[in-house]
């Protein structure tokens, strides 16, 4: 297992820095908040041109075969400057499934169109009431000739609102309700979609089909396909957190630099130098655990529960850091207008995408029974 990115890694993460600083303001991110679409295409268009949509798909479906590794630094950049486009849920996560699962002409076809930026995807798999460790999908697919018609209600949906086609999950009665996955258009016959703003300023939505038709991805249990695909989710997001977490201990540090009281910069006083410190121990305990489990998914091992432990771990961090910029800038850190507030939803709204830190707790304290016993 090697975790230590290659020089091409290093100098397509550095183009992505450079690419989003330029763009990304405080007052430009608050304009897109305040579009319809939520982000820009534009700038979309500048990732499909640098190869960002195209860096975890194979090269024989257009990718750069890149891997986990260079997303994960990617994703970084993309917390670090807080950026709006959905390159987690549209295109590192559907495309990971779109690969597992899908027939040679439907990985050709559809893998392809997302690395030139033609085609959003979004993977609609949580219901009401479930949850990532628990979906329970109750989405009902039946066939009907060459196709299959689908019913049931998929919520959240993270950019289901602007997606081109969704990859739907859903339980067939012909295969004794496996788990199957299905490619629905955005402007098929019996899909509705209601979309919001989630609280930290991006957006989802709640889709209901009545029996809406869809193409199969593959014919075999999508079940382990899911996993991985959640996992690799999991993994993309911590490293955005991981990024969040820098900039946010960056822009607190800075702040205690130039900002005096009693006629003294705010960084001279010990408990203040300190307790910034101890956020970068908290910070680099973060990127460790991260760059670990993206290293061992690298290397085929898709553990959930290691993924679990490091959800834990970015959430528990990802609070820590939150609070204690907000607090270490007072009253301003609590300002829309400022941009440590912005970080700081996004932290808190990430500990909470692909199951909150108390929904991985329980999963870890669930698996206690499975470790051998050890007697003094």
């Amino acid at each position: 297992m090697n975790n230590a990115l290659t020089e091409e890694q290093r100098l397509f993460a550095t183009t992505v820095k450079d690419m989003l600083v330029r763009r990304y303001t405080t007052e430009y991110r608050h304009a897109l908040t305040a579009s319809e679409l939520g982000w820009s295409r534009e700038m979309w268009a500048a990732f499909a041109e640098v190869g960002l949509l195209a860096l975890t798909i194979d090269e024989e479906h257009g990718g750069l075969g890149a891997g986990p590794a260079a997303a994960a630094a990617a994703m970084t950049e993309i917390g670090r400057s807080l950026a709006l486009e959905p390159l987690t849920d549209a295109v590192l996560v559907p495309t990971q499934l779109v690969a597992d699962t899908g027939s040679a002409a439907q990985c050709a076809e559809i893998l392809r169109a997302v690395a030139d930026g033609t085609v959003l995807l979004a993977f609609a798999h949580l219901e009401p009431g479930g949850s990532w460790s628990c979906p329970a999908v109750g989405t009902k697919a039946e066939r009907d000739g060459d196709r299959y018609l689908l019913t049931g209600t998929k919520n959240v949906v993270f950019r289901g609102d602007c997606a081109d086609r969704l990859i739907v999950s859903a339980v067939t009665s012909e295969d004794g309700d496996r788990l199957g996955l299905f490619l629905v258009d955005a402007t098929a016959d019996g899909l509705s979609r209601n979309a919001y703003t989630t609280y930290d300023g991006l957006r989802g939505a709640e889709l209901t089909l009545a029996r809406t038709p869809g193409e199969r991805l593959g014919d075999a249990d999508a079940s382990e396909a899911v996993r991985r695909a959640v996992i690799s989710g999991q993994l993309a997001v911590c490293a955005e957190a991981v990024g969040i977490m820098d900039e946010a201990l960056r822009l607190t540090v800075e702040y205690l630099k130039t900002r005096k009281q009693f006629g003294v910069p705010l960084a001279s006083f010990q408990a203040l130098a300190h307790r910034a410190a101890d956020l970068y121990v908290t910070v680099e305990m973060a990127r460790g655990m991260c760059d670990y489990a993206t290293a061992k998914f690298a290397d085929g091992d898709a553990d959930e529960i290691l993924a679990s432990r490091v959800k834990l771990q970015i959430g528990r961090s990802a609070r820590r850091i939150g609070q204690e910029a907000i607090q270490m800038h007072g009253g301003i850190g609590m300002t829309a207008e400022h941009a440590i507030g912005q970080y700081v939803r996004r932290l808190l709204a990430i500990e909470h995408t692909f199951g909150s830190s108390d929904e991985h707790l329980r999963r870890l304290a669930n698996r206690v029974r499975d470790h051998d016993l050890i007697e003094l």
